[in-house]
């Protein structure tokens, strides 16, 4: 005749959930991949939102002498030509100070 009532029972098994310390890198991967994937996602809704939404400006031929304004066109053009001849002038003139390695 066997008792059974105060028999020592093992309470764990190989393998598992809890014993391959593997699986937590795993859970972490899949879920980094599932963020990467549903960011992927909805970059590309918002992308193709986007797309359906943008319509490019036209303008007439008369609309688009008022957009610049001819006189700051001008200002610029100036400035950027005074600063040309102002590097030319500087480059073409010898060093004020003389190099002490020659």
């Amino acid at each position: 005749m066997d008792i059974k009532i105060f028999e020592k029972r093992k309470s764990f098994r190989k393998g598992g959930f809890h014993t391959n310390p593997n699986i937590g890198w795993q859970i972490i991967l899949v879920l980094a991949f599932g963020v990467v994937v549903a960011l992927f996602a909805f970059g590309f809704f918002l992308f193709r939102k986007a797309n359906r939404e943008f319509q490019a400006p036209s303008f007439s031929e008369e609309a688009r002498g008022k957009l610049v304004d001819r006189a700051r066109l001008d200002r610029a053009l100036e400035y950027y030509a005074e600063k040309a001849a102002k590097s030319a002038e500087i480059l073409s003139l010898p060093a004020k100070v003389v190099d002490p390695s020659i």
